[in-house]
C-alpha cells in the first residue's frame, strides 16, 4: 500500500497509478465503499499489483472469491489506456448494489487520475510554452480548478448516493428476515412431523396386532359354534385350540394395547396443542404469557434437535405472567435455544433460568459448548454473520433476537463462561400490570 503524500513528476516519463494517485485521494473512497456494503476494496496496478486496499485482509480472502461473496472490477485509465483496476468483494446479498458502488468508486478514481494528470501536465506545458500569454495560462488553471472541484463534490456525494442504494438493501434484508422466520417454521414443521410419527408408529403397530388377535378370537368363536355339543372330546379339543391360539395372553394384552393406543393419540393431541399455543397464531398484539411455560414448550418442540444425553437444568422464578407479543417471544426462544442445542453434539449441559429484577424481566440460557471467540463476539448481531459451516445457517437468528429486544426496549448480552461455553442473557421492561 502506498502512503505517498505528494505526486512527483518527470517530464516525458510514462505515467503509472503510483505517479497519479495518493493515499489521501484513494482511502476515503475505499472506506466509503466498505461502509456502503463492500467487504474488501483494492486498487491494483497492472504491473505492481495491489497499491491500496481496505476491508477484509488479503490473507482471509486468498486467491479466489470466498463462498457466499461476489466480486467485480473496473479498469482505471490513463489517457484512454488501462493501467490497473479497482476491485470489490461483497456478500451475495449485496450483488445488486455492488455494480453501483463499483461504478461510483471507479468513476471517482478515474476523475482523480485525469485531474492529477492535468495538473502534472501543466508543469510540462509551462516549461514548453513559457512565453504563452498569461490569459491562456489562467484559462488552463480555471479548467483544472473546475475539474478538481467536480471531483471533490463527487467524493462528498458518494456516501449520500450509496445511502440511497442502502435503503434498497434494507428492504431486501427485511425480506431475508422473513425468510429466516419461514425457515424456522419449516424446521418446526419437520420436527413436529418427527414427534407425530413416533406415537403414530406404535398406534399403527398395535392396531395391526389387534386385527390379528381378533381374527383368532373369531376363529375360536366359530369353532365353538360349529361344535356346540358339550361332550368330553369337544371340550378337550376346544381347550387345545385355546392354548394353541394363546387366547389367555391375548385377553391380557388387549388392555395394554388399548392403553398404549390412547396414550399415543393423547401425545399427538398434546404436540399439536403445544405448537398452536407456542405460535400464538390467534394473538394480534401483546398478551399475558407465562414465560416458564413458553420455555418448556419451546424445549419440547425442539426435542428432535436435542443431542442424545443432554441434561437440562431449569431455574424458573417468574411466578407471574409477563406481557409481550407472543409470536416475537417464540422467535426469541427458538433462536436462542436452537443455538445452545447446536453448541455441542454430546455431553451437552443446558441451563435455563428466568426471573424478575426490579422492573425488568430476564431470561438466561447457558451451555457448555465451544463458546464464541472474543474477537467475534462484537459481530454476532451483524446480519449474515455466522460461525457455522456453509449451509448451517444464514446468520440472521441473533439479528432477529436483537431487533425484537430493541423493539421491546430491552437488550441482549452474550458472554463466555469461566467453565467453558456461552451464556446469553436477555431482559426487557415488565408491563405496567405485570406482577
Amino acid at each position: 500500500m502506498s502512503e505517498r503524500e505528494n505526486i512527483d513528476y518527470v517530464v516525458g516519463e510514462e505515467k503509472r497509478l503510483i505517479d497519479l494517485l495518493t493515499g489521501d485521494d484513494v482511502m476515503p473512497l475505499l472506506q466509503a465503499a466498505c461502509r456502503a456494503g463492500a467487504s474488501r476494496v483494492e486498487v491494483r496496478d497492472a504491473a505492481q499489483g495491489t497499491l491500496w486496499d481496505h476491508g477484509l485482509s488479503a490473507g482471509s480472502v486468498g486467491s479466489g472469491t470466498l463462498p457466499g461473496f461476489v466480486s467485480a472490477a473496473e479498469e482505471l485509465l490513463v489517457e484512454g489506456e488501462p493501467v490497473g483496476d479497482v476491485r470489490l468483494l461483497a456478500p451475495e446479498s449485496c450483488a445488486g448494489v455492488l455494480k453501483t458502488i463499483l461504478a461510483l468508486v471507479g468513476g471517482a478514481l478515474n476523475t482523480v487520475i485525469t485531474s492529477n494528470l492535468k495538473r502534472m501536465l501543466t508543469t510540462e506545458i509551462h516549461t514548453r510554452v513559457i512565453n504563452q500569454s498569461y490569459d491562456e495560462l489562467l484559462a488552463i488553471n480555471a479548467r483544472l480548478t473546475e475539474s478538481e472541484r467536480n471531483y471533490r463534490e463527487l467524493a462528498e456525494n458518494l456516501e449520500t448516493r450509496v445511502q440511497q442504494r442502502t435503503a434498497e438493501l434494507k428492504q431486501a434484508y427485511a425480506g431475508l428476515v422473513a425468510q429466516q422466520q419461514m425457515a424456522s417454521v419449516g424446521r418446526l414443521a419437520a420436527g413436529v412431523a418427527h414427534e407425530i410419527n413416533n406415537p403414530l408408529g406404535f398406534v399403527h403397530s398395535n392396531l395391526h396386532s389387534l386385527q390379528t388377535y381378533l381374527q383368532r378370537l373369531v376363529e375360536m368363536l366359530r369353532f365353538y359354534r360349529a361344535r356346540y355339543t358339550a361332550d368330553g372330546e369337544t371340550v378337550a379339543e376346544a381347550e387345545a385350540l385355546w392354548r394353541k391360539l394363546k387366547l389367555d395372553f391375548i385377553l391380557e394384552d388387549l388392555d395394554d394395547l388399548f392403553r398404549e393406543s390412547i396414550d399415543g393419540a393423547e401425545r399427538v393431541k398434546s404436540i399439536v396443542s403445544d405448537l398452536k399455543s407456542f405460535s400464538h397464531i390467534d394473538a394480534l398484539g401483546a398478551e399475558k404469557i407465562e414465560l416458564d411455560v413458553e420455555v418448556d414448550r419451546a424445549l419440547g418442540l425442539l426435542a428432535h434437535e436435542t443431542p442424545p444425553g443432554t441434561r437440562i437444568v431449569r431455574d424458573y422464578r417468574t411466578i407471574t405472567p409477563v406481557t409481550c407479543v407472543g409470536g416475537q417471544l417464540s422467535q426469541v426462544l427458538l433462536n436462542l435455544l436452537r443455538n445452545a442445542l447446536q453448541s455441542r453434539r454430546e455431553g451437552l449441559l443446558l441451563e435455563v433460568a428466568t426471573g424478575f429484577s426490579g422492573d425488568q424481566v430476564w431470561l438466561s440460557i447457558a451451555d457448555n459448548g465451544s463458546g464464541i471467540p472474543e474477537e467475534l463476539r462484537s459481530r454476532v448481531f451483524e446480519p449474515f454473520f455466522t460461525t457455522r459451516e456453509v449451509g448451517g445457517g444464514i446468520g440472521l437468528g441473533l439479528t432477529v433476537v436483537h431487533n425484537i429486544l430493541e423493539q421491546w426496549g430491552g437488550r441482549v448480552d452474550i458472554s463466555s463462561r469461566p467453565e467453558g461455553g456461552t451464556r446469553v442473557e436477555v431482559c426487557w421492561p415488565r408491563g405496567a400490570d405485570d406482577g
